[in-house]
């Protein structure tokens, strides 16, 4: 896929992309998420859902210490970086092309001998999943993970696979196109879900789903 900038001369909404770094307070500290558009586009700038998302974890509803956590499509890692923060151990994911870039800036936010725990690792969605244990995480997490049709039925199968009947997943997007409500029907059809979250201002959503016990299919 190619990752084409936009002109922020022409677009004033989206000028903050462009800018160096972003500067974000949760879990009661400063977190500086460098940004690099130019070179690998949507996967390195902080998008809105991903704000929402981390907002929504640290109003502690959902039970992050000492719980595993795999975050999908990291891109600049602000979402898992917070979980880590939280007290979770945290695996944040994404494909190669942006791992050094998400690496430097969970290195920076999360420092060595911290307490908090977070490793980054390579994951292309359906694609070598046997390299994580199946159904092993109480949390999964994804920020504007929705959004590309030819992935959809990818995220559905690393949905699955990486879920147990016990894992919690939340998906924080917004619904731009009709083919968002389509996925959201795709996976209805293996978990059961529910929005818990909705941000007016920036039109945001979070949904929640849950594994559908077998009896249920």
């Amino acid at each position: 896929m190619a990752l084409v900038p936009y002109d922020g001369a022409m677009i004033p909404e989206l000028r903050k992309f462009h800018e160096a770094s972003a500067t974000f307070h949760f879990a009661n500290q400063d977190i500086v998420i460098r940004q690099n558009w130019k070179q690998l586009g949507v996967a390195a700038v902080v998008w809105d859902a991903a704000i929402i998302l981390c907002t929504y974890l640290e109003l502690g509803t959902v039970q992050l210490r000492n719980r595993t956590v795999i975050e999908l499509g990291a891109g600049t890692g602000l979402v898992g970086i917070v979980a880590s923060l939280l007290g979770a151990d945290v695996t944040i994911t994404d494909r190669a092309v942006a791992l050094q870039f998400l690496e430097s800036n969970v290195r920076d936010n999360i420092p060595h001998g911290s307490g908090s725990r977070a490793q980054v690792r390579e994951l292309t969605w359906g694609t070598n999943l046997c390299q994580f244990e199946a159904a092993s995480y109480d949390l999964i997490l994804g920020a504007d993970v929705v959004y590309l049709e030819e992935t959809f039925p990818a995220l559905l199968e690393t949905l699955e696979y990486l879920s147990s009947e016990w894992t919690t997943v939340l998906l924080s997007c917004r619904i731009r196109y009709q083919r968002d409500n389509h996925f959201l029907k795709m996976l209805g059809g293996h978990f059961t879900v529910e929005r818990v979250h909705y941000d007016s201002k920036r039109d945001v959503h979070i949904y929640k789903a849950q594994k559908k016990m077998k009896e249920e299919l």
